[in-house]
């Protein structure tokens, strides 16, 4: 990727023009301030590339602190407004944006594809669940009610919820609108302003969005975009009249930006990776466990967080194995599954593979030099099954981000829960049994934060909430549902007495 400089006025935003995978300029991704499309304060521009194609589709802009100081000014002017705005009336906005996405779904899946390099299938999947995350927060008003009671004669409490103020939001590029939509309605539900900073190789459905609110009704300055690279993250993470954020991205960086955040007092959610496993016994259904496992691990071509990267086989399941070779081999690169991200991506995942097999692991299916007829330049790599895998070696500890299944094997349930348990992450996990008896064995002890029994992609739906447990979290509570309108607002309790009692106790 290169950068390049222009000083030209900011163009708005056209429709994207291509309706099928073929390749399509998308313009310039620029800062939304205020209600309209600004450069960067720097006029910086960024190559963003269609991972598809390998070629450049656009630029976006690259900002820095000055461009997050001018989003702060104009959430500021816009906070009391929103702030004091019923929340029945800032739910309706919600209500006006679903059915913005709605109408516009065909074009906004093939603009994310181009994007990201999903298939249009994964991007509607994208754009589907983001809108379940509206669905909840339009609830809102009637779940955050409150509630009071009469705690003693003539005592009174309540509780209402109150917004925090100017909030911010860091996304990562594998769901370029679900993962905003995890925190964007909630927060804006709640009463607050929010600066979001998306990831600058998938800029495009972001600055969608800032639009859709805008034609939704929301007031301006409200919703910011900020573009860029961690400059720009920093300037929103350090800034005195940002409260708090939510990050979804790599452990690492999770675990940078809470400790910044957090010493400086903010209110930080951030959730890092994972390594999901999940563990398949003998008596586990053959087809039902072949298609879901394959499913779960190639699906968005393994560059999700909630991804079975990692299958535990206990005993006997030499047969779900070949079942699931059968199916992964019938997956058609560019058609059933998309390229990944990027030319790094790419090395690093096909150096995994090669670590692994130069260790001692059997490739089952070898997805390096995939190509894809008509897009030689693409970031392609095959559904990959790595088999007999020590449980130590870094196939079967590191968050690849890939296309790539890495079998352990295991003589007993209890062996295969310690080979999950002993894993750094804790945000996925699951088993395929037939029998009750064993999944409640194992949910009972698998230590994550999302499991499923007879599911590869235990994803909460709202409004049960998402989030893991140890290095793929850090913060308290978790990032969508309830849970999420509780991050972005903070509760205040009332005490009221009217009335001289002519008897008292310690409360009246």
């Amino acid at each position: 990727m290169s950068t390049s400089t222009s000083s030209s006025a900011a163009p708005a935003a056209v429709a994207y023009p291509a309706r099928s995978y073929a390749f399509a300029e998308a313009g310039q991704a620029l800062n939304w301030i205020g209600g309209k499309l600004v450069p960067s304060a720097s006029r910086e521009l960024l190559d963003v590339t269609n991972p598809r194609f390998g070629k450049v589709m656009g630029q976006v802009a690259l900002s820095d602190s000055r461009d997050v100081q001018a989003a702060v000014l104009a959430a500021k002017a816009a906070l009391p407004g929103w702030r004091n705005t019923p929340m029945k009336e800032r739910a309706q906005v919600l209500f006006r944006l679903k059915a913005l996405l709605e109408r516009d779904m065909d074009e906004l899946c093939w603009l994310l594809s181009a994007e990201n390099g999903k298939t249009y299938a994964e991007a509607k999947g994208d754009i589907e669940k983001g809108i379940e995350c509206i669905e909840f927060a339009i609830s809102l008003p009637n779940l955050a009610a409150g509630g009071q009671i009469d705690v003693s004669r003539g005592v009174n409490c309540e509780v209402t919820y109150e917004p925090l103020g100017i909030v911010g939001g860091i996304v990562p590029f594998n769901f370029p609108l679900m993962v905003p939509l995890w925190m964007i309605p909630n927060a804006l539900v709640a009463g607050n302003c929010f600066v979001l900073k998306p990831s600058e190789v998938v800029p495009y459905g972001a600055v969608r969005l800032g639009q859709y609110l805008k034609l939704a009704g929301l007031p301006d300055g409200v919703f910011q975009t900020i573009n860029g690279q961690q400059p720009a993250v920093e300037a929103l993470v350090d800034h005195p009249d940002i409260q708090a954020i939510g990050f979804v991205g790599s452990t690492r960086v999770a675990k940078l930006l809470y400790g910044r955040g957090s010493v400086l007092g903010k209110r930080m959610l951030c959730l890092g990776g994972a390594k999901n496993h999940v563990l398949v016994v003998p008596d586990a259904d053959l087809d039902l466990t072949a298609s879901n496992v394959v499913a779960s691990s190639f699906g968005c071509a393994g560059q999700r967080c909630m991804a079975s990267s990692l299958m535990v086989a206990v005993g006997p399941t030499q047969r779900i194995i070949d079942a699931m070779v059968a199916n992964a081999s019938k997956i058609v690169l560019g058609q059933d599954m998309g390229a990944v991200i990027s030319a790094a991506a790419k090395e690093r995942i096909e150096r995994y593979i090669a670590q692994a097999e130069a260790g001692g692991a059997k490739v089952l299916i070898d997805g390096r030099n995939a190509t894809v007829a008509g897009c030689g330049g693409g970031y392609w790599v095959g559904p990959t099954i790595l088999d007999n895998v020590a449980a130590d070696m870094p196939a079967a500890c590191d968050e690849i981000f890939g296309p790539v299944l890495t079998i352990v094997r295991a003589r007993s349930l209890d062996e295969a829960i310690a080979v999950e348990n002993g894993s750094q992450y804790g945000n996925g996990a699951a088993i395929f049994t037939t029998s009750g008896a064993v999944a409640r064995y194992a949910v009972e002890r698998l230590e994550a934060g999302m499991v499923g029994v007879n599911i590869g992609v235990p994803v909460p739906r709202e409004p049960f909430a998402f989030g893991g447990f140890h290095d793929s979290k850090f913060g308290h509570g978790d990032l969508t549902g309830w849970d999420g309108f509780r991050f972005w607002s903070r509760p205040k309790k009332v005490t009221t007495k009217w009335a001289l009692q002519p008897d008292q106790n310690w409360m009246n």
